[in-house]
């Protein structure tokens, strides 16, 4: 496609470049990291079996969904339809704020890729290959599309639950066998359903995981919809009344494009280290660095002063008096506090206990934002920690992290992948060791597998065979 095409009708190239990417196209490294970003999701689908939002959203699947089907719901063992199993994987793995996030994007892209293409690859039988490129293909199109709606996007949306629903689609339809049209149909489709506003924060709500839910559903719809000749808008992010003309206002169309087969989305994104808000991390970071740097134990800390990105302060500042789990892993405060109290923020710190610890709570209260202009100009590509320690003693330590634990260049290694993932799915006894040891089996060789159905033991209530044929699927 020439270039005028491009800047005109970057839609159309994405579309294109998404509907012709085979497995044999990766690059060994983007399969290698696709594999533990898969195995990092499904832990943290695990580890959201029992949260509230969870168990409201399977009870809807129960009483809207079939009472069996050819698809997973990880989090109850239990076997629906495609979209229904979608739904709450979706939600599951988006709880405890485990999953992987792009930075420039600002986009959480496995909550919403991976439980989408899951529940169509298992209808379908798709092999593990054709679910690896499906999935790159959902990573390509949600983190191109959330870095296109830019910052002032993210100001009031969810990036993950409006890039993630054109996301899902992507993914799905690329398991479908979709062509460039269909996938453009999809993406259409998606783009008109995407949604998700922050105003849920104030409340502690449980729109979050809301946002994923329908993000993968809808987007599968979109996907679904779309094979059977359901048409969608052709320019549903540059359109004049499309994405950005409704949800932006720095759009830039030349993310949607760039360096399409050559950067990949996948080996730009980072693991979640702490259990909290991604926004947290940086600072939790360079608090731990300065402690430990100049022997500090929380009796020697009288303030700690986070300087901040402005986006920090716009999702993390309306939780000033958290009384959630969930609400404390997006307060500065509390996850500051969790790390210098206790040296972590992990998974098991985050409790109804914690939430009235006097301890937690008194520290919280020395900790406050301050955005930063070095740390917000270079947000959103690098996200740099940088805490001023106030000492009783009077002295003031600055403390500065330039790549938080997690991020591409300060990675996760495959051991502390598997460590991560084990803890998760023990987190609530959602799995066993045994079962935990056949998924990393399976998820290291994901690129051998006949089909990607079965990860887990199920109800007895069994799997029915594909409704679809399988034989529609494009040969990777």
């Amino acid at each position: 496609m020439t270039d005028t095409a491009t800047t005109s009708h970057p839609t159309q190239v994405l579309a294109s470049f998404l509907a012709n990417l085979h497995y044999e196209d990766l690059p060994d490294e983007v399969v290698r990291r696709t594999k533990e970003f898969f195995l990092d999701w499904v832990a943290s689908a695990l580890a959201g079996k029992d949260a509230e939002p969870v168990r409201a959203l399977e009870g809807f699947a129960r009483r809207m969904g079939p009472p069996q089907g050819p698809a997973e719901i990880l989090s109850s063992r239990r076997r629906t339809s495609p979209l229904f199993a979608a739904l709450v994987n979706a939600a599951s793995s988006h709880v405890v704020e485990q999953d992987d996030v792009h930075n420039g994007a600002v986009f959480h892209p496995a909550t919403v890729v991976f439980p989408a293409a899951l529940a169509a690859a298992q209808e379908l039988g798709a092999s593990g290959r054709d679910f690896i490129a499906a999935s790159v293909a959902g990573y390509e199109a949600g983190v191109r599309i959330g870095s296109f709606l830019g910052r002032s996007h993210y100001q009031v949306f969810h990036t993950t639950g409006t890039a993630g629903t054109l996301a899902a689609s992507a993914a799905v339809a690329h398991v479908l066998g979709a062509d460039e049209e269909t996938t453009l149909n999809a993406l259409g489709s998606a783009g008109t359903q995407a949604a998700g506003l922050w105003e849920f924060m104030r409340d502690a709500a449980d729109s979050k995981q809301l946002h994923t839910a329908k993000a993968a559903a809808d987007g599968l719809l979109s996907a679904y919809l779309a094979l059977d000749g359901f048409t969608g808008a052709r320019r549903i992010l540059e359109g004049d009344q499309g994405m950005a003309a409704g949800m932006s206002s720095d759009a830039d169309p030349a993310k949607l494009t760039e360096g399409l087969g050559e950067r990949w989305a996948v080996l730009e994104t980072s693991f979640k280290y702490h259990a909290a808000c991604r926004h947290t991390h940086p600072a939790a970071d360079a608090l731990l660095e300065g402690m430990q740097e100049h022997g500090l134990g929380v009796d020697d800390i009288a303030r700690v002063r986070a300087r901040v990105h402005g986006p920090a302060i716009d999702v993390l500042g309306p939780v000033t008096d958290p009384r959630t789990i969930h609400q404390s892993k997006f307060s500065m405060g509390f996850v500051l506090a969790q790390v210098a109290l206790k040296g972590s923020a992990g998974i098991d710190d985050f409790t109804e206990e914690a939430l009235e610890d006097p301890g937690l709570r008194e520290f919280s209260e020395r900790v406050e934002m301050v955005q930063d202009r070095e740390v917000d100009a270079a947000y959103p590509e690098r996200w740099i920690g940088l805490v001023e320690i106030e000492t009783t003693g009077g002295e003031t330590i600055t403390s500065r992290v330039e790549v938080p634990k997690g991020d591409p260049d300060n990675t996760l290694s495959r051991e502390e992948v598997e460590e991560k993932a084990r803890n998760l799915a023990a987190y609530g006894g959602a799995a066993s060791n045994e079962e935990m040891a056949r998924i990393i089996d399976r998820a290291w060789n994901l690129d051998h597998e006949p089909d990607v159905r079965d990860l887990l033991p199920g109800s007895v209530e069994g799997a029915t065979q594909p409704a679809r044929d399988a034989g529609r699927r494009r040969e990777s």
